[in-house]
């Protein structure tokens, strides 16, 4: 425990100490917010959709969350390349508890990076539709970050270069984002396309804070909770097996 504790700690800290990485992962939201919320919002109130701010801002914190938990398994890559995973892995302790640690504190930080979203989401007009349910909310935050968080760094597990996990982070990343119903509501969509959307574990978190924020949920916030609360055991199991196979 108390490696899993030292572990989430240092990924807190290194978060902090980079200024500039908290500025810049929050361009792509607020450029989203800004831009498609006023831009398409006219559009979307037309098409009797209601106001489209309220819609898009659970999806954008969901984005978020997603991108900052994802990229926090580059981490591993580069701790590997410069010998610091080595000292950490000869450490006398289950290399499962290791993995967990990285991954509590990948998951908090994009949490954090979901909640400064989602203030900054009031600042151009979106509002709670029940304050009662803004603890849930805050648990689908945290099951989306572990999520993806894991998914991050099993991947970065059977990866040497940096570079080939961008890459195969932005084939994952951008249509899980954009298949995921953040952007546009779910009814009505081509077979194959609303296939993909229930296949999609984020589908699942963005409908869970759809559903606690704005009060609108397309499949049930029961079974958002339990789906994502599945998949995250099954990805930090995985994820550990993966990271426990590191050879350094």
């Amino acid at each position: 425990m108390i490696a899993i504790y030292t572990l989430w700690i240092r990924q807190l800290k290194r978060y902090f100490r980079s200024k500039s990485r908290i500025v810049g992962s929050l361009g792509q939201p607020i450029l989203f917010l800004v831009a498609l919320g006023f831009g398409l919002g006219p559009i979307f109130q037309k098409a009797g959709q209601g106001n489209y701010i309220e819609f898009l801002a659970p999806g954008v914190i969901s984005m978020g969350i997603l991108f900052l938990a994802v990229f926090s398994g580059i981490e591993v890559i580069w701790d590997r390349q410069f010998g610091f995973l080595k000292e950490t892995l000869v450490a006398p302790v289950p290399r499962w508890e290791i993995m967990l640690g990285r991954t509590l504190g990948g998951a908090t930080v994009a949490v954090m990076q979901g909640v400064i979203v989602f203030l900054i989401s009031f600042l151009i007009g979106f509002r709670v539709s029940s304050w009662a349910l803004l603890p849930l909310a805050f648990v689908f935050m945290a099951m989306i970050a572990l999520l993806f968080t894991a998914l991050g760094t099993a991947i970065a597990s059977v990866l040497e270069d940096m570079h080939g996990f961008q890459l195969i982070m932005n084939f994952l990343v951008m249509p899980i984002f954009f298949l995921s119903g953040a952007l546009f509501p779910l009814q009505g969509l081509p077979n194959i396309i609303e296939i993909l959307v229930r296949i999609n574990p984020l589908a699942y978190g963005v409908d869970g804070l759809r559903g606690t924020l704005g009060g609108v949920a397309q499949f049930g916030l029961f079974t958002d909770f339990w789906i994502l609360a599945a998949l995250v055991a099954i990805l930090i199991g995985i994820g550990s097996y993966l990271f426990s196979k590191i050879q350094v």
